[in-house]
């Protein structure tokens, strides 16, 4: 298993990172994604931490808190030492029905630590992630209370998911100005089928040293090799897309990638998904991708992609497959781009 720094910061973690959305059961929008005991869910952290895997995620609101809980209970259950496996979380959805039991107020933020601590059985998470956009509380105010969650030793690092690229750079420069923790990781959706996080998020993740945690990185199983085009409308078959159609894709330019991969897969002696897998693990601003199972074989799949090896032609028939309709000012920055091009002298290279 590969390590990569989480963006610019000093700590390591995998290239594959273990999802425990489908830790436990309290029903919700996502309960389609969970079903996992406390067995179970030990069973996927263990084959996890034996293929290499040192970093786990949750968030407080996957199955109400249940999955908090039976991540800690298999820490503890293995006997994993605590230096050995980096944990994060994330807060902002509803836990409870009054009008401050969500968001990144600091009220919410201040309360949810400390129960997801409490449920982790930890002293501290690794990294601590907003896990979507709140209107109503200033980012002030959400980075000042990340800022003493870290101070407190509740947290080493900070994250934040689902977030838009004017977002984050606005909160990198209210971090550097009050001189307050910043950002380490951005949390997205990317996937070969879904690559609009190219057209802002990459460069500005690229340009302020954030790392990139991808999740859903089959697309809801879209690309898992279940799907085929012939299956399109169809409520049928095995799999969550069945019961719960997200993310959001282009149908037509995921079976036409799907299509390409099946037969890049079947001449390597590999699966679609790893295909899937592997050409995110080969983009340079990803950290970690988060891989989620509900099953020992789906898992081992998954952890296979990262033997999976993508010659120069294989990357240029994906890109070409999966590449983003041009968009302005994307196609007006490359065209004016040229002015200045060529106008430095070339940087000296090594003999």
């Amino acid at each position: 298993m590969r390590t990569n720094r989480l963006g610019s910061t000093g700590l390591i973690v995998s290239e594959l990172c273990l999802g425990s959305m489908t830790f436990g059961d309290n029903g919700g929008r996502f309960s389609a994604v969970a079903g996992l005991d406390q067995a179970a869910s030990t069973a996927l952290v263990k084959q996890a931490v034996d293929a290499g895997i040192n970093f786990i995620d949750t968030a407080n609101i996957y199955s109400e808190g249940r999955s908090e809980q039976f991540v800690g209970q298999a820490l503890k259950d293995l006997g994993l030492a605590r230096h050995e496996i980096v944990i994060a979380t994330k807060a902002l959805g509803p836990m409870g029905k009054g009008p401050n039991d969500a968001g990144m107020s600091r009220q919410h933020l201040l309360a949810q630590i400390d129960a997801s601590l409490s449920r982790l059985g930890l002293d501290h998470v690794d990294l601590y992630q907003i896990h979507g956009w709140d209107p109503l509380t200033p980012i002030e105010e959400a980075l000042r209370t990340l800022d003493d969650i870290v101070r407190s030793g509740r947290a080493r690092y900070i994250g934040v998911s689902n977030w838009a690229a004017w977002q984050i750079v606005k909160a990198l420069g209210i971090s550097e100005r009050l001189g307050l923790e910043k950002f380490a990781s951005l949390q997205a959706y990317y996937t070969l089928v879904g690559r609009d996080l190219e057209r802002e998020i990459v460069p500005m993740l690229v340009s302020e040293g954030v790392g990139l945690m991808v999740w859903s990185p089959l697309a809801g199983g879209l690309l898992s090799g279940k799907y085929r085009r012939s299956d399109e409308g169809k409520n049928e078959g095995e799999g969550r897309r069945a019961v719960f159609d997200f993310p959001p894709v282009d149908a037509n330019r995921a079976y036409n990638l799907i299509d390409a991969m099946d037969v890049m897969a079947k001449a390597k002696g590999c699966t679609v998904a790893q295909v899937a897998l592997a050409w995110l693990l080969y983009q340079p601003t990803v950290s970690t991708v988060i891989v989620g199972a509900k099953r020992a074989d789906q898992l081992a799949d998954n952890i296979g992609a990262c033997d999976v090896t993508l010659s120069a032609d294989d990357m240029a028939q994906l890109e070409g497959l999966s590449a983003l309709p041009r968009e302005y000012p994307g196609w007006m920055l490359g065209m004016q781009s040229g002015y200045r091009g060529s106008a430095a002298a070339p940087r000296r290279v090594a003999e």
